[in-house]
């Protein structure tokens, strides 16, 4: 099986109604990173290294717990990539490689 390495970024924002809320990043249902979010005016971009099978991979951002906190990915994109990819709003898709034919 083929793996792509890749890095997509993104620009974070935050709108926190409470002090240091905490956030986690999900890439499907792995859990990539959980962080404080301790930053005023201003939003992180953020790189995430990816290592992945072809499929489809779904991006996403929580706010824990539950709270008045509202984060948002902006500008999502790929900068990097060892293979095809593509990404669509917060899904990544890695397509299958297509085999050659010989002759």
């Amino acid at each position: 099986m083929e793996f792509v390495n890749l890095i997509i970024t993104v620009d974070v924002h935050c709108k926190k109604l409470q002090p240091k809320p905490i956030y986690r990043l999900y890439v499907n249902d792995e859990l990539f990173t959980e962080r404080t979010w301790i930053w005023s005016d201003c939003y992180l971009e953020e790189d995430i290294p990816i290592r992945a099978s072809p499929g489809e991979y779904v991006i996403k951002y929580q706010v824990i717990p539950e709270s008045s906190a509202v984060i948002k990915m902006k500008n999502i994109r790929i900068t990097h990539a060892d293979g095809p990819a593509y990404l669509a709003k917060n899904t990544l898709r890695i397509p299958y490689a297509k085999k050659s034919q010989r002759k």
